[in-house]
């Protein structure tokens, strides 16, 4: 991907979409702390945070000057603070087989109520997927406030998140015996090394997680205080092997209910193995003086039913998290691993126009795929041209199994989370060839369901 992807200019159509509205949209130097920090205000109010406190502003600047931050401004309001922000950065995101695929992450996206309906938000998020190209990302991806705005861009929900409200009191451990120790962390510092060596392990086990950023450990083990009383409460707790080697780590607090009983609560559990995942969960469960433990942004398929005796001792909610764009489907579909050998074409309707086209997919009995584009006036996935009106040259003949669906519903399946055959009970995808479906399920299939532990 490209490395400087700070640098290159804003996109003109959003610059001529929004200057014939009257307004300036701009990308933000990294060395202009004041406007970063004007910028920051403004994305705090767009998603009615509290007013940031000089020493969050301090270090949200810091962040923002790693990342491609964009602004649109109102030339007549004159205060220099943006009606609309967004910021994004290159990173990689996980994908079935332990690998990794080129991702662009948007965040931040916000409108001013007092600039509402004039197309801000779509000259953004058009923009946005532009810079994906620039940078060279095979897809675009967010966490969304809103469920209805991201659809009409091509992006659709891939890796949805659970909530766990467990009753303590119903708790009674199921699960075998680990052979290790939990303990709590006394030198969040000293342990931070550690700390990031775990989020990388268990980000390389998970498809859809994304790769993290080094003030994002540092607040989840409490060194970061952005909510002013956070690292008070914040209590560390790791799971260290039978050789003494860490393997995991959560990071909770634990509050009171209107009763008085104690409520354990975290949204951020790490484990690089099973084991490690399976000692921390019985952690938080056998907490004396805790009526509730109330887990957030966990997998749809947790294990931990399987480690309770009593499994109606867990409710489970579940939303939809990490939506998924795909931009460059040859790169998008190489770079994953697939459940044995097999063969599709896909035709991708895209509105946008980024990925639409028929790309010829085949599957070797490890899994591999190569891709082949076999429409014209595109590379194919060895980076050969192909004329415009030619036909790209296949490896062997078309595969009689085929299917056409829209760029949104293959970035639903593309990590595992949706199955073709349930997408095309919504009418989301069409069978070009009989069996098409069944194949499209095997190959798409993981062991692991996709799942981001995070908020960006």
């Amino acid at each position: 991907m490209s490395s400087d992807f700070r640098a290159f200019p804003a996109d003109p159509a959003a610059v001529a979409r929004l200057g014939g509205l009257g307004l300036d949209y701009r990308v933000l130097s990294p060395d202009d702390r004041e406007a970063l920090a004007v910028w920051s205000g403004a994305e705090h109010r767009g998603f009615h945070h509290p007013r940031p406190t000089p020493e969050t502003v301090e270090r949200e600047v810091a962040l923002l000057q790693e990342r491609r931050v964009h602004g649109v401004y109102d030339p007549e309001l004159g205060d220099g603070i943006p009606v609309g922000t967004v910021a994004s950065w290159p990173t990689g995101l996980s994908v079935p087989g332990g690998r990794s695929v080129d991702g662009w992450a948007v965040s931040a996206v916000t409108v001013a109520p007092t600039h509402r309906r004039r197309g801000i938000a779509r000259a953004m998020m058009q923009a946005e997927l532009a810079n994906a190209v620039t940078a060279g990302a095979a897809v675009a991806m967010l966490t969304a406030t809103e469920a209805t705005l991201y659809g009409r861009y091509g992006y659709a929900p891939a890796a949805r998140a659970a909530t766990l409200e467990i009753d303590r009191r119903r708790v009674e451990w199921a699960g075998a015996e680990v052979p290790g120790l939990v303990r709590f962390v006394t030198d969040a510092a000293g342990f931070r090394r550690s700390a990031g060596q775990i989020v990388r392990r268990q980000v390389a086990r998970t498809p859809g997680e994304i790769d993290r950023w080094p003030a994002l450990v540092d607040r989840v083990l409490g060194l970061d205080d952005p909510d002013g009383e956070s690292a008070r409460a914040t209590r560390v707790a790791r799971y260290d092997d039978a050789r003494g080697q860490a393997h995991g780590f959560v990071s909770y607090r634990i509050t009171r209910d209107g009763m008085g009983a104690g409520v354990v609560e975290f949204d951020f559990l790490a484990a690089a193995s099973d084991e490690a995942e399976a000692a921390l969960w019985r952690f938080l469960l056998e907490q004396d003086f805790v009526s509730t433990v109330r887990a957030r942004l966990r997998s749809v398929d947790e294990p931990l039913r399987w480690l309770l005796v009593d499994q109606r001792a867990i409710t489970t909610t579940v939303g939809d998290h990490l939506w998924l764009r795909i931009l460059d489907p040859a790169a998008a579909l190489e770079a994953r691993r697939y459940e044995g050998p097999g063969s599709l074409v896909l035709e991708l309707d895209d509105p946008l126009g980024h990925a639409s086209g028929r790309y010829a997919l085949e599957v070797s009995a490890r899994g591999v795929a190569e891709v082949q584009r076999l429409d014209g006036g595109a590379q194919d996935a060895s980076g050969a041209s192909t004329p415009t009106g030619a036909t790209a040259p296949t490896r062997r003949s078309k595969p009689a199994h085929g299917l056409r669906l829209g760029v949104d519903a293959l970035a639903a399946m593309y990590l595992g989370d949706a199955r073709a055959s349930l997408l095309a009970r919504a009418g989301r995808i069409e069978e070009t060839g009989p069996g098409s479906l069944a194949v499209a399920d095997r190959l798409f299939a993981t062991n692991r369901a996709p799942r981001l532990s995070i908020w960006f």
